[in-house]
Order: C-alpha cells, then structure tokens, then sequence
C-alpha cells in the first residue's frame, strides 16, 4: 500500500492540474464545529493544496502534513501562509492538544487506523473535531461504459471495479473505523453532489492521477488510456458526476 500511494508525487504536476477542489458547503459545514478565523487546524495529507486552500478560506492557521515533496513544493508555491511538512503522518510528531480540527481529504484510508485515530486525539484540543472526507466518482452512463468495457477487459482487467475512492461512501468503512477507535463522539455523514464537464483528454489526464492506474507497467497504462480517449473523443463533453462525502466526528472528553 505505501508503494501505491507514493505514486502521487510521481504525477505531482499533473495532480495538481486536473484534481478538482472541494465544494464551498463542505468548508461552511466545517466552520460550523471548528469555528471562525485563527483557529489551528491540522491537515493530513495535503498532496498540492486542492482542500488546504479551502481550509485558508475559512481563515484558520493550517499545518499541513503530505510525504510528497514535489506535491508540497507546489502547494507553496501559492498558498505561501501555510506550515507545510513533508513526511508521512506515521512519523509526523504534531504538537500536542493544540488543533481545533483535524483534517483529511482523500488521504486517510492510506494511513493504519492504530496510529491515524490516536494521533489524531492526541493532537487535538479538548472539543475538537475530526473531519475526513473524500471525492468518489460515480459510475458512467450505460452507454460509456459499454464502450470502455471491452478496452478494459482486453488491457486491463484488473481496473475493471470500483475506484479506490469508493472507500468513502457510507457503505465503505470509514464510520465504523471512527467508532471502533473509541476515541469520538457520534459521527455526522453528509454527501456532497456535483458534475464536471471533462473533454475526453481530461478524462484520462484524471485518470493518469490515480495510484491504481500507476503501478501497472507504463507501457500497458498508456495504451488502455490513449483507447479509452479514441473512443471517447467523439462524444465531446462529458459531464462527469461525482459525490463528496464528509465525515465529522468530536474528540470524546
């Protein structure tokens, strides 16, 4: 799993790129429990800034954590008020009690809950929050997924499932994996929905993003990819639908 997730920084430039940013609500959601400006929140796992800067615009003091080194040399590059880390979270030594929130987008299922919930307590202020939430694309209309079904079974099966992202629909683990650290009050779930309209270029430039698509052999990844963009170029704009689920939580006094 490490492996896996340290392709992101591999692709840092086209990450930032083509990886969408967070919907307005959630932020407004979040100021709800965590306060107006000036209070000290800790982001796990940053990657270039797609939350973080939806963090500043709430006007809190971000610490921001990501083992990418090329990702966070481009969160830097304008998001200038940050303290950025680079360093995995495992390692990362947070200062004691002192964030009002805790945050991770798309990030927290790489993270062995054992050490993400504790340290993530330990960190937090007494009444603070967890907040982990993440982007789940939703599946293709029938008539796109007709034409991509066979490119996949000849090229690469094994892509054929789910996106990883699926992990933070309310059906994936993440609620029970708060309740079963002990350490949180009751969890509060909320879906955010929204569409994208993505040339079929765009599409696979997300799709050369995600870290199951790169650790396949390279060779193999870019001849399922220029397929899958030969096919669904004549279709002109997509009009890609997505869900983004947030999940909050109250450090237990």
């Amino acid at each position: 799993m490490s492996d896996q997730r340290d392709t992101f920084d591999e692709v840092a430039a086209e990450y930032d790129a083509v990886r969408p940013l967070y919907p307005i609500e959630l932020f407004d959601d979040l100021a709800v429990v965590a306060g107006g400006p000036g209070q000290p929140v800790l982001e796990v796992g940053c990657g270039s800034g797609q939350a973080t800067a939806g963090l500043l615009g709430c006007g809190w003091t971000v610490v921001a954590v990501d083992p990418g080194a090329e990702l966070i040399a481009l969160a830097k590059a304008r998001l200038t008020s940050v303290e950025f880390h680079v360093g995995r979270f495992e390692t990362f030594a947070p200062q004691p009690a002192s964030f009002r929130l805790v945050a991770s987008a798309q990030a927290w299922h790489w993270i062995d809950p054992s050490i993400s919930f504790p340290k993530a307590a330990a960190a937090l202020q007494p009444g603070g929050w967890l907040a982990i939430f993440g982007h789940v694309p939703l599946s293709p209309p029938p008539e796109i997924l007709q034409l991509l079904e066979p490119i996949y079974a000849a090229i690469a099966p094994e892509l054929w499932r789910p996106p990883p992202q699926a992990w933070y629909l309310p059906e994936g683990p993440v609620r029970s994996l708060i309740d079963a650290s002990g350490l949180f009050g009751p969890v509060t779930c909320k879906a955010y929905a929204w569409s994208e309209p993505v040339s079929a270029a765009g599409f696979v430039r997300q799709l050369r993003t995600r870290s199951d698509y790169n650790v396949i052999s390279r060779g193999r990844r870019d001849r399922l990819l220029a397929e899958v963009e030969t096919v669904l170029a004549p279709l002109g704009a997509l009009s890609l639908r997505n869900e983004t689920h947030l999940y909050l939580a109250q450090l237990k006094s």
